[in-house]
C-alpha cells in the first residue's frame, strides 16, 4: 500500500475525487455527478458505459481544463470516446495494472451485476487505487488483494441490502463508505445505515455530495 494519505471527496451518485500530493484522479463522473465533477482530474476513471457513470460532457469538461489529463476505462467506453480525445483513451480490463498521476491502480472484475435475467449483461470494471480505496462500479466483484477502504454501491436495481452486506462481508474492508445512494432516499438512509454498520462487519459510513474524509 502506498504510504502517501489519500483524500476522498465524494460527489454525486457513484462519483469520487481521490487526491494525493497535489494530484487527482476521478471515478465514475456520469450523468448524475456534478457538471464539473471531473475538472482538475490528472487522470480519470470510468468502470461501464451506464449513463450514471459514464457522461462524454463530464469527460470534456476534464480533459478541456488539463491537456495532460486522460482517461483509462473499459473497452465499451473507450470504443465510444476515443476518436473525441485522440491519444488519451487508454483500454485496460480484468488483471491490468498501472501507474498514472503518482497512483497506482489495479483492474479487477468484467461483468456488470444481473439486473433481470432478460437484460443482457454488459462489461464492468473495478479499480483499486494504491492497494487501498477499491470502486467496484456495478457489481459486486471481490478483489484478490486486501482492501481498505470500500466504495460500497447500496442502492440500484441490480440489487437487495442483504446483498449489499454481504458483499461487505466477503471483502472484508476496514471500512465501507457509500456510493451509487443517488436512488436511496432520506427516509431509507437510517435504515440502511443501521443494518450495514451492524452486520456489515466493517466501519460504514456515509458522505454527502461535497463531503470530505481523510483515508
Amino acid at each position: 500500500m502506498n504510504a502517501s494519505p489519500l483524500t476522498l471527496t465524494k460527489k454525486t451518485h457513484s462519483c469520487v475525487r481521490i487526491a494525493k500530493e497535489g494530484r487527482v484522479l476521478v471515478i465514475d463522473p456520469g450523468g448524475f455527478s456534478e457538471d464539473d465533477a471531473a475538472v482538475g482530474a490528472d487522470a480519470v476513471l470510468v468502470t461501464h458505459e451506464h449513463p450514471d457513470h459514464f457522461n462524454e460532457a463530464r469527460l470534456r469538461a476534464a480533459l478541456e481544463a488539463n491537456p495532460a489529463a486522460g482517461i483509462w476505462t473499459l473497452r465499451s467506453v473507450a470504443e465510444q470516446v476515443s476518436a473525441a480525445f485522440p491519444g488519451r483513451v487508454h483500454t485496460v480490463g480484468h488483471g491490468d495494472a498501472f501507474s498514472v498521476a503518482g497512483f497506482d491502480v489495479t483492474v479487477h472484475g468484467e461483468l456488470h451485476a444481473v439486473i433481470h435475467p432478460d437484460i443482457p449483461r454488459i462489461t464492468n470494471i473495478g479499480f483499486l487505487v494504491d492497494g487501498s480505496v477499491f470502486h467496484p462500479g456495478d457489481a459486486f466483484t471481490v478483489p484478490d488483494r486486501p482492501v481498505d477502504t470500500l466504495m460500497l454501491p447500496v442502492m440500484a436495481p441490480w440489487n437487495k441490502i442483504s446483498e449489499v452486506i454481504d458483499y461487505v462481508r466477503e471483502v472484508g474492508p476496514r471500512r465501507a463508505i457509500d456510493v451509487h445512494d443517488a436512488l436511496l432516499t432520506d427516509l431509507a438512509r437510517p435504515l440502511y445505515d443501521h443494518q450495514i454498520g451492524a452486520l456489515g462487519g466493517a466501519d460504514h459510513g456515509r458522505l454527502a455530495p461535497g463531503g470530505v474524509t481523510e483515508l
